[in-house]
C-alpha cells in the first residue's frame, strides 16, 4: 500500500464516521450516540490502557539498556554527567522528567540531507519539536478547559485557565489560543507526513487515521462554538449525567455536537490500539526508565537454564591423540 492510498483510506474512513453519526442520530437515536457508545468508549479505553500497561510490566528486562549521550559514572576524577547517562534514581527521573514534560529528545532531533559529492549534512530539525510542544500542550489545556462540563460548580483553575486562553477576545463567543495552536499543530503534523518524500513512504493508514480524527473533532469542536452552536447548558447537563451514572439526553443539543462526541469516543477506545498509546509507555521503556549501573552491578539473565558445557580439557582428553598426530600442540602429553 503506498503513501497515497494510505491517506485516501484514512480520510475516507474519518468521513464515513463523521456520516455515520450524522444520519445515526436522526435514525437509531440520541441515546445510542449520546450515552451507548460513550460508555462503550470509555470501557475499551480503560480495559485497553491496563492491559497493555500490565502487558508492557511483565515484559522482563534482565539487563540495564538506558539510551545514554554523556559521561557515566565510573572513576571519581572522572565528572558524570547524571542526566545523560543517570547513575541514580535522581537522575532517572530528571531525565524522565525532561522527556515527558519537554520532549528533550526531540529537542536534539536532527535532519540528514544529501548534498553534491555525494555529501551528507547533519542539520537541526527544531519544528517538529517546537509544534509537538504546542500539539500537546494545547491538547492538555483543552482537556483541563472541558473539565467545566463535568463538575458543578466549575473549579477555579478552570475558570482562571479558560479566561488566560482566551486572553486576546476578538470575537463573541471568544476564540481560544489552544483552539488554534491545536489545529495549527495537527495540520503542520499531516503536512510534515506528506510533504517529506521519506517520512510519506513509510506512512501507513495508521499513521493517518488518528491525525483526521484528531483534525476531525478539533474542527467540529471549533464549528460547534463558532457557527452552529448548541446549547452549552443541555451538553453540560449531558455530560454530567454520564460522570455521575445518571445519564439522560436533555432537548435541544443540535446534530453537531453527537458528531464531536462520537470522534472523541472513537478516539478513545482507538488509543489502546494506537501508537497513541506513548502516552503511557514512555514510563516502560527501558531505554529511559533504567539507571545506567552496568559499571556498577553485575546482571545476570535470570531465566537462563543450566547448559552441559564441554571445557577444554574434556575437549583435549577426548581428542589428545588426534591432535598429537596432527601436529598440534596439547597441555598434557
Amino acid at each position: 500500500m503506498n503513501a497515497w492510498t494510505s491517506l485516501f483510506s484514512a480520510l475516507f474512513a474519518v468521513i464515513i464516521l463523521v456520516l455515520i453519526a450524522m444520519l445515526g442520530v436522526g435514525t437509531v437515536g440520541t441515546s445510542v450516540f449520546g450515552i451507548v457508545i460513550p460508555y462503550v468508549a470509555i470501557a475499551i479505553f480503560l480495559v485497553g490502557v491496563v492491559v497493555r500497561m500490565i502487558q508492557w510490566a511483565k515484559v522482563p528486562v534482565p539487563f540495564r539498556i538506558p539510551t545514554t549521550c554523556g559521561q557515566g559514572k565510573s572513576l571519581p576524577w572522572i565528572k558524570a554527567n547524571n542526566l545523560e547517562s543517570p547513575y541514580n534514581t535522581w537522575g532517572v527521573i530528571g531525565r524522565m522528567a525532561l522527556e515527558v514534560l519537554l520532549f528533550r529528545s526531540l529537542f536534539r532531533n536532527t535532519r540528514a540531507e544529501l548534498w553534491d559529492g555525494p555529501k551528507v549534512t547533519y542539520a537541526s530539525a527544531k519544528w517538529l519539536w517546537l509544534f509537538g510542544i504546542l500539539f500537546h500542550y494545547s491538547f492538555l489545556i483543552i482537556l483541563l478547559r472541558h473539565l467545566r462540563f463535568f463538575f458543578e460548580p466549575v473549579p477555579s483553575f478552570v475558570e482562571l485557565l479558560s479566561s488566560v486562553d482566551g486572553f486576546f477576545q476578538i470575537l463573541i463567543p471568544a476564540v481560544f489560543i489552544s483552539d488554534i495552536m491545536f489545529l495549527l499543530a495537527a495540520t503542520y503534523l499531516f503536512l510534515r507526513r506528506v510533504a517529506i518524500p521519506q517520512l510519506r513512504y513509510i506512512s501507513l493508514p495508521a499513521d493517518f487515521f488518528p491525525l483526521f480524527l484528531i483534525l476531525g473533532i478539533g474542527i467540529s469542536g471549533v464549528l460547534m462554538r463558532q457557527v452552529w452552536k448548541v446549547d452549552l447548558l443541555a451538553v453540560k447537563e449531558l455530560v454530567l449525567g454520564l460522570f455521575t451514572f445518571h445519564p439522560h439526553i436533555p432537548a435541544g443539543i443540535g446534530t453537531i455536537f453527537y458528531v464531536h462526541l462520537f470522534l472523541v469516543s472513537v478516539l478513545a477506545a482507538y488509543i489502546p490500539f494506537s501508537k497513541i498509546m506513548h502516552l503511557g509507555g514512555v514510563f516502560l521503556s527501558p531505554t529511559r526508565n533504567l539507571a545506567n549501573t552496568n559499571r556498577m552491578e553485575r546482571y545476570v539473565n535470570p531465566w537462563n537454564y543450566p547448559v552441559k558445557v564441554h571445557t577444554y580439557d574434556e575437549y583435549e582428553d577426548e581428542f589428545r591423540h588426534k591432535m598429537i598426530e596432527a601436529g598440534i600442540p596439547v597441555e598434557k602429553e
